[in-house]
């Protein structure tokens, strides 16, 4: 699985401890992309705006899974759970983090990283992930209701596709503006432009470059 670390600005200081302890908690059977947002970028970047950025990351098959978060991780989870092809959970706890991943079996999570991130702050963090990356995803818990739980999440699936448009068929409706700021994001787009295999989308994204 290839999988993709970005935080909004807000939490910007704490990129490179949220990216260790992603890497940690893959142990080297996933790869792992740093994506930002980076304290030395100008521009910032909220969560609707980093959430826009991960539904073309999925939606472009740039990515497999991505890691998220802002200061509180409600916004970000909502923000996200509104745009194609996105499911994403808001995970707080190394409970909520196994659950999500044996049941739900989404592609993106949202953590909180600046509620309750004090002193060992990092450990909850280190913890919560290790626990959603904790063997296989969509497996169904507990053991006795797994064919249960998978079936749910698979209707659960199959309405979410019905749903929501893709994201070439929203495209041209969004707002221009946010448009052209994430496409002039170097690093995103660079991103993009070398790894998706939806390669219409990267066209779209392309038309919005200065």
């Amino acid at each position: 699985m290839k999988i993709g670390v970005i935080q909004a600005s807000t939490r910007a200081d704490i990129n490179d401890v949220f990216v260790q302890a992603v890497q940690q908690s893959v142990a080297g059977q996933h790869e792992v992309v740093n994506l930002g947002v980076f304290s030395s970028e100008i521009a910032s970047y909220s969560y609707v705006e980093v959430a826009v950025m991960i539904s073309f990351l999925i939606e472009s098959q740039s990515l497999d899974f991505v890691v998220t978060g802002c200061s509180a991780g409600q916004g970000m989870m909502l923000a996200c759970n509104s745009l194609p092809g996105l499911r994403c959970g808001f995970i707080q706890t190394p409970q909520d983090a196994f659950l999500f991943g044996r049941i739900n079996n989404g592609n993106v999570v949202s953590l909180p990283l600046g509620l309750n991130v004090g002193w060992c702050g990092e450990l909850n963090l280190k913890y919560t992930l290790e626990k959603l990356f904790d063997g296989e995803f969509g497996v169904g818990y507990p053991q006795e209701d797994a064919t249960r739980k998978q079936q749910e999440t698979a209707l659960l699936n199959s309405i979410n596709q019905l749903t929501k448009k893709t994201f070439l068929e929203i495209v041209d409706e969004m707002d221009e503006a946010l448009l052209r700021k994430i496409a002039n994001r170097t690093i995103f787009y660079q991103y993009v432009d070398r790894n998706a295999k939806n390669r219409a989308l990267v066209e779209k994204l392309r038309g919005f470059r200065n």
